[in-house]
């Protein structure tokens, strides 16, 4: 039913691609955005979908009344769309199905009793989906107190006993809650009636008490309409729901309804300040009553996205020379109401309710692991913002005595070098230090190993792994700071007895491109020239951990433990010295430090060997 309502010269010419992932579904589909569901990996029995990844699948079918209606209907689209979902849970890791009523169109035993045969196709192998009762399913006159039904004797709580996800219902049949698992955690849905009575929203609310933790989607028939600009508002009835229920329930962050044509959605603010997402979907105004199409909710938690896509399986599963006119254009819609992304950071909008507890500091003695020569971190209790004091001395942590101490450019200040409470998440010190440096001329201010450090002699021959944690500043690219180094060791290459490539570059630097991609390029013991890897683009106002691992032969660079593309082959065995000290924060050409670093630095670690992934930093 409607109602109107480059490394110096020729490096700094190079750039850095980043590539997004584009794919197409089966039978044609897209997802925005996102890598196919098909490379969703199913569990061990290869046709149910991985309830521990990060990205899983909702499927939602709006109102299929027209399928259903006395001698005027098809089961068929419905039958189509249900297989294709059984058949696809594990490739798009559909995890659970929500119909939103309006199931048949005139309530009648039959056309219900035919629906029902269709969705034996979920039962016979304990699909978890849902169902709710629309106007055109009862009684629209009548509340979810108007008693038995052909409705309820169909689809009622009966039908759900034996379903992995269902949870309960009212008294009355026609509200059901379940909860399925996703990305290991759970998830509930409400499937309300079309008309809930005052007495299934306190219902609903002890459920959530019950449930205190966790997210839930709201599904009903009714709750709010669009225009044809896609902008979604609450009906009047939607507005009921939305003041005695959906406002003051946090937990609910999503709300899926049909009922009214065109599509729509907008983002209503709760009583707690977080966005409910308030979407609308039905297309039974299009082609063949809508042919039993549906949406498809694509989470992906790594990525703070819901993915959002409509389809048709019905028509997906014909041969494409044999898809008249009309099902060419409905094979999918790509328009913005139809098929776009939400930006939701899904720990931040579940804080309120399931807040994720922050990883604690760890002791010194817990990340020792054997072979470090080097520890630095900058919790030693100074307010955040203090300057570091001329000359002041870092302990190494490591116990072998490469201490740092601050060293301040000329022209520049005290605030240059400050203590910072900013932090990585995974940081075993929950602070930082804040480097307020530039160049042209060469301003701020860096730490370096003391003379007598055993660090500035040390050449790992035998392997080694160089960790920081690092925030660049949002403005780092308005402004110029192209090539800053996080840590250096000083002496250029001929300092070392090298001739190759450039001979006054340093000997080893860990620095940031004109494009802010990292860059480890150093002089090898076992080289003549630089050896030189590459990473990607990094992203400003966003804390990241770089290791760079060296296992006797090779190095390889990693950004939060995910190895990265550019990693020479060649074979670069240890690092060259002059024997002079290391710098944390400083870049130098030609042995003159060109510039300060710009941004946060938190915990560095060295050690003489390789590590595996698994005793980084921030594992």
């Amino acid at each position: 039913m409607q109602q109107t309502p480059n490394r110096r010269r020729f490096l700094q010419g190079a750039g850095l691609v980043g590539a997004g992932l584009v794919g197409a579904g089966t039978g044609g589909a897209l997802i925005p955005g996102t890598a196919l569901a098909g490379q969703h990996t199913g569990d061990r029995h290869g046709d149910r979908p991985d309830l521990g990844s990060p990205r899983f699948t909702l499927a939602v079918i709006p109102d299929t009344q027209y399928l259903f209606d006395a001698d005027r209907g098809d089961p068929a689209p419905l039958t189509a769309t249900l297989r294709w979902i059984q058949d696809h849970r594990a490739e798009r890791n559909i995890v659970f199905t929500t119909h939103l009523g309006d199931i048949v169109e005139n309530a009648a035993a039959a056309e219900l009793a035919q629906a029902g045969e269709v969705f034996e196709i979920f039962d016979r192998r304990r699909t978890p989906y849902s169902v709710l009762a629309g106007n055109h399913d009862v009684d629209p006159s009548t509340t979810d107190q108007r008693g038995p039904s052909p409705y309820l004797d169909v689809f009622g709580p009966r039908r759900f006993r034996t379903s992995p996800t269902y949870r309960g219902g009212t008294p009355d049949g026609y509200n059901t809650y379940h909860v399925f698992t996703a990305a290991n955690r759970e998830w509930l849905v409400f499937a309300l009636d079309w008309r809930p009575s005052d007495g299934t929203l306190g219902w609903a609310k002890a459920v959530l008490a019950a449930h205190p933790r966790t997210p839930v989607i709201l599904t009903t028939h009714d709750l709010a309409h669009a225009d044809d600009t896609g902008v979604a508002e609450l009906s009047g009835h939607g507005q009921r729901l939305w003041d005695g229920l959906i406002k003051d329930s946090d937990q609910i962050f999503l709300t899926l309804n049909g009922h009214f044509w065109p599509p729509g959605r907008a983002v209503l603010r709760n009583s707690a300040g977080r966005d409910v997402h308030v979407h609308i979907t039905n297309y039974q105004d299009r082609y063949y009553g809508g042919g039993a199409m549906i949406r498809l909710y694509h989470f992906d938690l790594a990525r703070n996205t819901i993915d959002v896509e409509t389809v048709s399986p019905w028509i997906l599963g014909q041969q494409p020379e044999r898809r008249n006119a009309l099902e060419q254009r409905e094979v999918e819609l790509t328009d913005p109401a139809n098929r776009f992304s939400l930006a939701v950071d899904f720990a931040d909008r579940f804080a309120g309710f399931a807040p994720v507890p922050p990883r604690p500091p760890r002791d010194p003695a817990t990340v020792l692991v054997d072979g470090t020569v080097a520890y630095w971190r900058f919790d030693q209790g100074r307010a955040d913002g203090t300057p570091v004091p001329d000359g002041f001395r870092i302990a190494d942590l490591s116990g072998r005595g490469n201490h740092l101490t601050r060293v301040t450019l000329a022209g520049s200040g005290p605030d240059a070098l400050r203590w910072s409470t900013e932090h990585h998440g995974d940081q075993p010190a929950h602070a930082s230090l804040f480097f307020d440096g530039g160049k042209r001329p060469a301003r701020g201010a860096y730490l370096r190993t003391v003379d007598e450090a055993p660090l500035n002699a040390t050449t790992f021959g035998n392997g080694y792994t160089i960790e920081a944690f690092v925030k660049l500043p949002a403005d780092v690219r308005a402004t110029n700071h192209a090539w800053m180094s996080i840590l250096s060791r000083f002496g250029a290459g001929r300092d070392a007895g090298k001739t190759g490539g450039d001979p006054a570059e340093p000997i080893a630097t860990l620095s940031m491109s004109d494009g802010m991609a990292l860059q480890w390029a150093v002089f090898p013991v076992n080289q003549d020239g630089i050896s030189t890897n590459w990473g990607h683009e990094m992203r400003a106002d966003e804390w990241f951990h770089v290791a760079v691992v060296n296992d006797g032969r090779r190095t390889t660079l990693f950004v939060d433990g995910a190895e990265l593309l550019r990693n020479p082959s060649t074979p670069a065995r240890g690092l060259a010295s002059s024997r002079e000290p290391w710098f944390v924060g400083a870049y130098h050409y030609d042995r003159i430090v060109e510039q300060g670093f710009y941004g946060w630095i938190g915990d560095l670690r060295i050690v003489d060997r390789p590590l595996p992934v698994s005793r980084f930093l921030r594992a």
